[in-house]
């Protein structure tokens, strides 16, 4: 049994953005993938903008595919720009390689899942992100 349960996904969604609100957040989309990529969990908040789920999947996708958070993977990209292009390419166009995408590491250190969040700045979507990770009792890792 995976470790990233239904109800520790939920926990990391709604610890997320009850995170975001008290931080006044724009509306966010939080999107949970476990360490195969399958959606756990993911809410879109109300008047939240245009492809919320999208960026925040392809964010949480990313980072899975890479086996690293997403500040890594916006370092790698901006280093190796054609790089990029191909592992954009090779995932079907589901990479937003950009902060907001968090890994998430058990006790062990092992990638479990991952979350995307989108809908404010990067940075402000990946302190989101820790906060709901931290609160499930995983280690955040974003790269």
């Amino acid at each position: 049994m995976s470790e990233l349960t239904l109800e520790k996904a939920q926990t990391i969604v709604s610890a997320g953005l009850k995170f975001a609100r008290d931080s006044k957040f724009k509306p966010l989309g939080v999107v949970v993938l476990d360490a195969r990529g399958a959606m756990v969990a993911c809410a879109i908040e109300d008047n939240s903008s245009l492809r919320r789920f999208e960026i925040a999947h392809g964010k949480a996708h990313g980072c899975l595919g890479m086996g690293i958070g997403g500040r890594a993977v916006d370092a790698r990209v901006r280093e190796r720009p054609h790089f990029g292009a191909a592992i954009a390419h090779v995932f079907g166009g589901d990479f937003i390689p950009v902060p907001g995408g968090v890994l998430i590491r058990n006790a062990g250190g092992a990638i479990i899942g991952a979350v995307g969040v989108s809908g404010d700045t990067s940075e402000n979507d990946e302190a989101a992100g820790i906060a709901g990770i931290t609160a499930a009792g995983f280690a955040a890792d974003a790269g």
